[in-house]
């Protein structure tokens, strides 16, 4: 009979006991939601030897193989691991960093899985041993359709194209590449065009589309940053920064974001709710002004805010 201590021993090591069994599922960690083909190959083969043969992909893209008996969890362990695989993804810390296709698909507006890998290294494995107040889930989208729901997540990455439009150059065409290509309908035509950045989403779908460059056709690879996202029993959008940063340095301000969570957030509280209790303004104003990457040291030795 297995006893509680047990199965929470497993799970922090990406165990889940199968319901009204001593089975359970092991949860294999992707880099970046991509699995190479020798590494489904091995999957298989655990499932196989160690499982009951069927692999479920998670929402997380995680590979779950289920079935594996209490028993033979090291072994399923230790055939990984020589194989160059982990079980993970469990606890209340970085959970496996989610990618959409953006680095191959029309709409990708940044190397989503280039990003997403730096990302993986430098928190779900640089970070591993960082308790946190709860899971912490990472999600990188290529473009605004959203596939990956980037603001569904704790911290969630979009990308966007920024550009400078041009009026001295728009010649008022009759057909206006720029309008059919805006899908938010930011674009206006009265002679020249006019572009409401009110509405625009920065999806890049017009860059290129004007042959007299009033939209160039280079633009800017930025990030927006969703903080506080969270999806199920408590829903909550994540809210975007009010600046997007470039491409090149959302790994600093997710540093930032994990590091104002680790440093305000009570035990068992989600990031959108510390964010909530807090105040946007102040948790804006920590992660733009720098002061928590100078604490960095400090932050993580601290022990984790109980509630009074």
């Amino acid at each position: 009979m297995l006893t509680k201590e047990n199965i929470t021993a497993v799970k922090g090591r990406g165990f889940l006991q199968n319901r009204g069994t001593e089975c359970f599922s092991g949860r294999i960690v992707p880099v970046a939601g991509a699995f190479s083909a020798d590494a489904l190959e091995t999957i298989a083969q655990c499932a196989r030897e160690y499982g009951n043969g069927n692999v479920i992909f998670t929402s997380r893209l995680c590979a779950e193989v289920p079935g594996i008996p209490y028993d033979s969890i090291p072994a399923a362990e230790a055939f990984l691991e020589a194989r160059g695989l982990h079980f993970g993804g469990t606890g209340a810390k970085v959970r496996p960093v989610t990618s959409c296709k953006g680095t191959t698909c029309v709409y990708g507006n940044i190397d989503t899985q280039a990003l997403a890998r730096k990302i993986h290294e430098k928190f779900y494995i640089g970070y591993r041993d960082v308790k946190l107040p709860h899971k912490f889930k990472i999600g990188v989208g290529g473009c605004p359709n959203s596939c990956m729901k980037p603001s569904l997540n704790d911290v969630g990455i979009e990308g966007n194209k920024e550009f400078v439009f041009d009026s001295e150059k728009c010649r008022g065409c009759g057909k206006c590449g720029v309008l059919d290509a805006c899908p938010v309908k930011a674009v206006s035509k009265d002679g020249k065009i006019t572009i409401n950045e009110n509405k625009c989403i920065h999806c890049g779908m017009c860059v290129g589309k004007c042959p007299f460059g009033a939209v160039p056709r280079e633009a800017d690879a930025v990030c927006t940053i969703y903080a506080g996202g969270t999806w199920g029993k408590y829903q909550r959008i994540g809210t975007p920064l009010s600046r997007r940063v470039p491409e090149a340095e959302v790994t600093e301000y997710i540093e930032r974001i994990f590091l104002w969570y680790k440093e305000n957030g009570y035990v068992k509280e989600r990031l959108g709710a510390a964010i909530d209790r807090i105040g946007l303004d102040a948790f804006e104003k920590a992660v733009f002004d720098g002061d928590l990457s100078a604490r960095k040291e400090e932050i993580l030795a601290a022990p984790l805010k109980e509630r009074e």
